[in-house]
């Protein structure tokens, strides 16, 4: 394994919000995986309004110096990157300003609920639309051939973040603490493997060896799994958030780079406000920064919510002198008295 220069630039990712093609070190020994690569069809973010608009939260997420360095500890070490902190601080954004400037392609998002499983971010089989299709076949003639299963069967999030491509993709995992208590432990398997099986394709393996599975059925692209078998080639990077709504297992916690987003100071904010709206709205910023912190103390506050207020007054409307909007617009998301200083 080739040893990196030790006066190397080791930041891999810099924050800097310009997109470049990045080199990526080899991993650790014990983090390498042999997926045999494949070309994974993608939409160019030029050709895609959609795709352009998401990748977009990535071009304006202002990022320090310490999530930088735990940004690339989560890339060199090719692990995941867990995050907490409240509501609105900017989690979700920094998957997409990884995926941006990286040039690593769009984030696969898979938002978690407490009834999200494992299977569900791995891969979905319809397996009743495919009998039905069979029933259909069968009455039209006496003899067809039973349909591709690849129709059936669609990837989830996951389970197209294991894909072996070339590049690491961008996973990002939304709300892990909202999960099953038992998502965390039931992920450790696939975060050390690499690799998951698909049990419908496996069964065919002897028969079948290579199927065409939908990746992106919005835009029909398909990928060929070989023999059942997803194995990664370059680990993905992956993003799990969480608002600190629950305590997770040692053996989780052991397998993550962890990353705590403290609440933004003045001159953050005011960086995130000039960075979504522009330098023109400062002079108004400068006064509504410190009445969102003043209101902050009796609260917890989302930063987006000073974005409302800062682009309401852009426009010639002084929440200040309108009690019932702002009560509106600066609604407490809790009474835990968090201070924004």
């Amino acid at each position: 394994m080739m040893v990196p220069d030790a006066t190397q630039n080791w930041r891999i990712y810099t924050g800097s919000g310009k997109p470049h093609d990045a080199t990526f070190p080899d991993p650790p020994p014990w983090r390498e995986f042999t997926g045999e690569f494949i070309d994974v069809p993608r939409l160019d973010a030029e050709d895609d309004p959609y795709l352009k608009r998401v990748l977009a939260r990535g071009e304006v997420f202002q990022v320090g110096d310490e999530e930088v360095d735990f940004i690339n500890a989560a890339l060199i070490l090719r692990r995941p990157l867990l995050i907490t902190g409240k509501p609105g601080c900017g989690k979700s954004s920094l998957a997409y300003s990884v995926a941006r400037e990286l040039k690593l392609g769009p984030v696969l998002r898979w938002p978690i609920t407490s009834r999200s499983t494992l299977a569900d971010g791995l891969y979905r089989y319809d397996a009743i639309g495919r009998l039905q299709e069979a029933s259909m076949e069968r009455e039209r003639a006496k003899e067809v051939p039973v349909p591709d299963i690849g129709q059936y069967i669609q990837l989830g999030p996951l389970g197209a973040a294991f894909l072996p491509t070339q590049k690491p993709q961008v996973l990002l995992i939304d709300e892990i603490d909202k999960s099953d208590i038992d998502l965390p432990n039931d992920l450790l398997n696939i975060f050390e493997e690499g690799e998951f099986e698909i049990p419908e394709l496996r069964r065919l393996a002897k028969d079948t060896r290579v199927v065409e599975i939908y990746y992106d059925k919005r835009n029909n692209f398909k990928v060929p799994i070989s023999e059942g078998l997803v194995r990664c080639h370059a680990f993905p990077f992956v993003v799990l958030t969480s608002n600190g709504e629950r305590e997770f297992p040692p053996a989780f916690l052991r397998r993550c780079i962890r990353l705590e987003i403290a609440l933004p100071d003045r001159a953050k904010l005011l960086q995130i406000v000039e960075a979504h709206l522009g330098s023109h709205v400062s002079p108004v910023a400068n006064e509504l920064v410190e009445y969102f912190m003043e209101e902050g103390k009796k609260g917890y506050l989302a930063v987006d919510q000073l974005l409302n207020v800062v682009y309401f007054a852009s426009r010639g409307v002084d929440i200040r002198t309108r009690k019932d909007l702002s009560k509106a617009l600066l609604r407490h998301l809790s009474n835990t008295g968090i201070s924004m200083l």
